[in-house]
Order: C-alpha cells, then structure tokens, then sequence
C-alpha cells in the first residue's frame, strides 16, 4: 500500500448509556472498515477462518476496538492515504431502447454518446456494449480511483455514524441533528496527520479529552498509534479488554482482604467496565441484620440497582460485606466507603420489610387474588393458567413415576408469590421466592423446590431442574404456555418474539431429554391443547393454515402437530452447538420419533455410527434405493404390496430377502431395547447369516451391505415383465423400510 499509516477515529461525548457502549463501538468499527473497502481504499488484512465453509479462511481489517463512557473510537494497522485506480462501467441505454428496427442509433442513444463525449457513430457505437444482470446495456469503462483519504474520509465517516444502531437518539441545542449523545470533541488521525472534517458542529483536532475528575483537560494525540499511552497517561484506560482485566485484579485483591469471593458475572463486570475509565475497587460492609432476608434478594438488589460485587463465604452464604468499583482513586476512600454503605441501607431496608410483611401471608391465600389477574385475555386469569397447569402437572406425574398429587398442589402454589410485595419489587425473584416462602410456610422441601424448578433453565447455558416434581412442573408450565400461546395465534413470527416462545419451547425439550422423561410429545401437546377453551381456537389456527371446517378433534390434532415442529425446530440449534451434524438430524427426524427421549438416543447412535467406515456405504446404498423407488414412482408404478417368493428368478434376490428378513428381526429386537447402536451396526454384521444355519448363499454374502450390493450388480430391476418388476421394487422397499427403523440414512 502506497504511504499506509495508522488511522484512528474517536467520538467523545457525554456519558453514554452503558447497556449500548459495547454494540455502538463494535458498530461503528465495522461500518467505518466497510466504508473503507467500498470505497476501496486499501487497510492491512488479516485472514480470519470461516467454519462449514468451502474455503479456508475470510479477510478483514485489522483494527482495535476502544470505548468508555465517554467515547468511542477505532484504531486501523494500516489505511492507505488514497484509493485505489480502478475501472467503472458508465452504462447508457439498453439495446432495445439504443437501436431502432434498422439497427440504427436511436436519440436516447446518441445523446448518451454526447453527454459522454463520445464522437463514435453508428457502427462503432453498436459495438459499445456491456453484459449486465439486466442483459447487454450500451456503455464503456473509464478509469477511476486515486482520490485522497483526506478527501473522502469526512463522507464516509458521515455514513458509518448514520449507519449506527441507536435506538433512541438525542438531540441538544438548537441544532437539527441527532446522536446517541452530544458530541464534544472528534478526533481524526491519519498517522500524525490530522484529517479535517465537521461532524455536529463539531471540528476534528489531535485533542482528546483525559478523565473528568482526574485529569480533566485536553489530551494531546501526537499519532495514532500513540492513542492508547496517552489517554493511560490521563488516567483513562480506553481498552476495553484491559479495563475489565482492572476490574477483575482490583475485585479480587480487595475480596482478599475482606475474606469472601466475589460474585461478579460477565454481565456485572461488562456494566462495571461501562461505567469507569480508570476503575479502582473499594471494600464496603453493611448491618448482619439484613441477613436475615433470603440472600437471592439482597444480591439482586444489590447487583440490578447499585452494581456492587456481593461477597460469599466458602459454604456459598452472603457476607455483610460487598465491594464497589469507583470511577477515581481518591486519596480518602473511606468517604466513598461512606457514600456505597449509606446508598445500600435504604435498599436492604425495602427488601426486608418486604419479606418480613409477605410472611404474614401464606401462600396459598393468594390464590383467590390471582384469578383477578388476567394472563392472555382469550385464555383467562392466572388462576386459570393454574388450574389448566396443575391438570396437566398431574397426569406427567402419574405417566413417570412422580406423586401426582404433589405435582397437582405444587402447580396451583407455582404463580402464588408472583403477588408478594418482593416479587412485585423484583420480578427476577419469582421461584426463588415461592420456595423461600414455601419453606418459611411449612411445605415440604419437595414441593417448596418444584416452586423454583418450574421456571428452568431460565436462560440460555442454565441447568434443568434437579428434581423430578421440578421437571414435571417445569413440562407442564411449558406445554400450557405453548399450546395457549399457539391457539390464540401467538406464535413467533421472523425475529419477534413477545412472548419468549422459542425460549419455552427449548425449555420443554431440554427438560424433556435431559431428564429422561419419556413422554409421547405430540400426546402431551394434545392434553395441554384439550384444556384450551374452543373459542380460544380460531386464531391460532387461521395462523396455522388449519382449516376450521375439521371436526374439534382433528383441529387439536393439527396444531399439536404444528407446535411439535415447532419445538423439534429449537433442537436444530442445541444439537448443533453439540457438534451433530445437521444430516445427522434430519435423518432422524425423518422417522418422527414420538419421544424426545427417544429422539436423542436415536441421534446420539447415530452421530458415532456416522463417524464409522461402514456409514458411508450404507448411506449410499439406502440414497440409491431411494432414488430409484423415486423414479419409478415419477413413471407411475410401485412396488407391490408384499414381496412373493414365487417370483424370484435370481439367486441374488433370494439372498437378499432372507438377509432382509433376519436384519428386520434383529433391528427389531434391538429397537425394543433401545440399543440404536446395535440396531445401525447389524446391516454390516458379517455374522449376520450365522442365525440361518444351513443356509447356502451362492456368493460370500456376510452382511445385508454385501447382499444389496451383490443385489445392484446381478439384479436388473427394469425387466419388461410388471408383476417381477413390481416385485423388485419391493425388496428395495422392504430394504428401506429395514433402515428407516431408526434413521432415514439417505439424509446423510
């Protein structure tokens, strides 16, 4: 690259919101290095490799991402001063409208050729002509390229903060333009060139600006790639990766002195890391009374609302101890100490008054008050949803060994403490909450757990509940929500999903196959859909395409089907992150397993048979099969109904259905048990004749695999005679009807 330098781009402005500083940053990083390549001005590359693609590896840009509260920047290797020479197409009109009948240059023609400066004329400008996706356009190339960066930069840079991703932009003064925030300084460095431009009022300069207590003056930038030393010398920390490794230090070495562990998740440090440039933690301590208050609700607190670090003692209790992270170093700690312990006390105070006035209620009180509450106006109150839940908790209970009548009391406490005063303060407590209260109470232990279970996983990479009346309440919540949300028309659509179904339906499969809850899955939809109100109904199915003149019965049947798709499709995503290739999936999900269970263990078989040799040539043999019962099923004939041993004219096809005959006996066995491992290796069992003593095959048959491709080279299935052909077909038939016992392996 012809004088390459450094570029750096830096916006500050006023503090910004922290949940947006890492998705602003990241945004306008790629969009200023797409800029750049559209307007193909040439940066240092590097290669970057692309998984479950045909080749190795991408390119991008390098660059180096810096943000804090107060700005946001990007820092490029390398960024020529000038674009590249290239050369443009300038496309005039299409052949149909530059020539006439005669082939002469129509007036739309000729003026383009004058606009242009073309002096050609008839026969030369005919021969102007440029392939588009359009079809052949008149036109011609010129060259192009070789602006400077100092010239385009200031467009570009326009169109990559336009392009940003702000949801609710400010505006400030009397100005007509809008940003995320107001901006106060712009710095714009090619190297230690400064490349003027304006945005907002605003001029680039070489001053960036240091921290706003600390050293609250100008930054003088000397280049680009001193950026970072210079801004550390002013005490803000502008990498992003470096501050949260502060943060991280710093929490750790006063958790040391205090005698606990900190509980800090990423989430906690990413917010922390968006609130400091130059981040400095401070031991803090409040009254061990508040401990008397379930520790869930003073750490929620204490994380959603302050952004403290709650320490924790070896056993896993809460300490009256916490830390919090300053934004300076101050030379008087203990008055910042002050300031975090008298911010917490009021808060405490709240949470345990809350807890100390929902006592006085038993759960169970709130019963009456929830049918006041409306959960979907189609479908009823939440007492409803209740009643509907504890039903169905009820029967999963009896169908896998759990006590039904637990299950039922435990669903119709599950939304009780969602009217608790604590919950009502911090909706993320509901579950814990119940079961705290539920123990408080006198519940029994069991059944205080399910009240927390029924909401896992909650998240993404969360456990399923631990115990089985956890697991049946958290099937049955799931399977209500899904089966009332679908019938009333709520099924997500494109990106929207207001009411977290697609998380609820992975919820319920989880559940499902990590619990090892065996269950027919379209079985257990139809029960939840039997308690829908068949008024509910008409949305969901206008939404499912299911058509309303189907008896009430069959209308159910079809939007259980819907739903279960719609839960096997979250599995795609969970088997994937596993490492199971997608073929692997569909040729399960081929033979429609009516268990999720099931459906697993049939996966898992069959991702370690796949990895075998012997895989390959199954596959092949089952897609050959395929193919041609296929065809001839495109010329209108199918195999006959049964295989008749009268017709078989060759030894081959008599080898062959005895090998059918025996594998479909032993698959069979094996499916019984479960055993999918065994059940895929018997086709390639070379023992598989020894069940047959006595028996002569004409050629060294072993396997069903031996005999099908024995059954390929002797056999010729086009014969003129329909009754043998149909008959041939059959065997094909009967072969795949054997391998699709657990797979459709013509999906590999």
């Amino acid at each position: 690259m012809t004088n390459s330098r450094p570029l750096l781009i830096e916006l500050g402005t006023e503090e910004l919101p922290i949940g947006a500083i890492d998705l602003l940053a990241s945004a306008f990083a790629t969009k200023i290095c797409e800029q750049l390549e559209s307007h193909r001005i040439e940066t240092e590359m590097e290669a970057v490799a692309l998984e479950r693609a045909p080749w190795p590896a991408s390119r991008r840009t390098l660059h180096t991402i810096y943000a804090t509260p107060r700005r946001i920047a990007v820092h490029i290797t390398r960024v020529a001063s000038s674009q590249s020479q290239f050369s443009e197409p300038v496309l005039g009109p299409s052949v149909q409208v530059g020539l006439d009948e005669g082939g002469n240059p129509t007036p739309a023609l000729l003026g383009f050729a004058k606009k242009n400066g073309i002096a050609a004329e008839g026969k030369q400008l005919a021969q102007m002509l440029i392939d588009t996706p359009q079809g052949q356009r008149f036109g011609f190339h010129r060259n192009a390229g070789g602006r400077a960066l100092v010239d385009l930069l200031p467009g570009l840079l326009a169109e990559a903060v336009k392009a940003l991703p702000i949801a609710k932009p400010m505006r400030w003064g009397d100005h007509a333009w809008s940003f995320v925030r107001p901006l106060h300084w712009l710095v714009v460095l090619h190297g230690d060139q400064v490349i003027e431009t304006e945005m907002f009022g605003i001029r680039s300069t070489r001053h960036s600006r240091g921290h706003r207590f600390m050293a609250d003056k100008p930054v003088w930038i000397t280049d680009a790639d001193g950026y970072v030393e210079a801004l550390r010398a002013a005490h803000v920390l502008a990498d992003p990766t470096e501050r949260r490794a502060r943060i991280r230090g710093e929490v750790a070495r006063v958790a040391a002195q205090l005698g606990g562990m900190p509980q800090m998740d990423d989430a906690l440090l990413d917010q922390l890391a968006n609130l400091t440039e130059w981040p400095v933690a401070i031991g803090c301590s409040f009254d061990s009374a508040f401990l008397a208050v379930p520790q869930e609700a003073l750490i929620s607190t204490m994380v959603a609302n302050q952004k403290f670090v709650p320490l924790l003692d070896g056993h896993g209790h809460m300490l009256p101890r916490f830390i919090g992270v300053a934004n300076i170093e101050s030379r008087d700690e203990t008055q910042i100490r002050h300031g975090y312990e008298r911010v917490i006390r009021p808060r405490f105070a709240d949470a345990k008054f809350f807890y100390d006035e929902d006592l006085k209620t038993p759960l169970a009180q709130h019963q009456q008050a929830l049918a006041a509450v409306v959960d979907q106006p189609a479908l009823g109150s939440l007492w409803d949803k209740s009643l509907r839940v504890a039903e169905l908790a009820r029967v999963i209970a009896s169908r896998v060994g759990a006590d039904a009548a637990q299950a039922a009391h435990a669903a119709s406490l599950a939304k009780c403490d969602l009217l608790t005063r604590m919950v009502g303060e911090f909706p993320e407590l509901q579950g814990i909450m119940g079961r705290t209260y539920a123990l408080a109470q006198g519940e029994s232990p069991e059944i205080a757990r399910a009240l927390d279970e029924v909401y896992m996983p909650r998240a993404a990479g969360d456990t399923i509940a631990a115990s089985t009346l956890g697991r049946v309440l958290a099937v049955a919540e799931r399977a209500d929500t899904l089966a009332g949300l679908f019938a009333i028309g709520g099924k997500p659509g494109g990106a929207k999903d207001p009411y977290a179904l697609r998380r609820a339906a992975l919820g319920l499969a989880r559940t499902l196959i990590e619990g090892g809850l065996q269950l027919d899955t379209r079985g257990l939809l139809l029960e939840a859909l039997d308690a829908i109100p068949e008024a509910a109904l008409a949305a969901g199915l206008k939404a499912a395409k299911i058509a309303s003149a189907l008896d009430a019965g069959a209308r159910r049947a079809a939007l259980a089907e819907e739903i279960e798709r719609f839960i096997v499709e979250r599995l795609r995503g969970y088997y994937a992150e596993q490492g199971i290739a997608a073929g692997v999936f569909e040729a399960v999900l081929a033979v429609a397993p009516s268990s999720l269970v099931d459906f697993d263990r049939r996966l898992r078989a069959l991702a370690e048979f796949s990895r075998l040799p012997e895989c390959a040539a199954l596959a092949a043999a089952n897609k050959r099969v395929a193919n041609i019962l296929r065809k001839q099923a495109e010329l209108g004939e199918s195999p006959a109904a049964n295989i008749d041993e009268l017709l078989i004219q060759v030894p081959s096809e008599r080898t062959m259905v005895l090998a059918l005959e025996i594998a479909r006996d032993r698959i069979n066995q094996a499916v019984r048990r479960h055993d999918y491992a065994e059940a895929l290796a018997i086709p390639a069992r070379v023992d598989l004749f020894q069940s047959a003593p006595g028996f002569f095959a004409p050629f060294d048959a072993p396997s069903l695999l031996a005999a099908i491709d024995d059954y390929f080279e002797r056999v010729m299935i086009a014969v003129e005679d329909p009754a043998i052909r149909r008959n041939r077909l059959a065997i094909l038939a009967e072969f795949q009807r054997v391998f699709a016992t657990v797979a459709d392996l013509s999906r590999l």
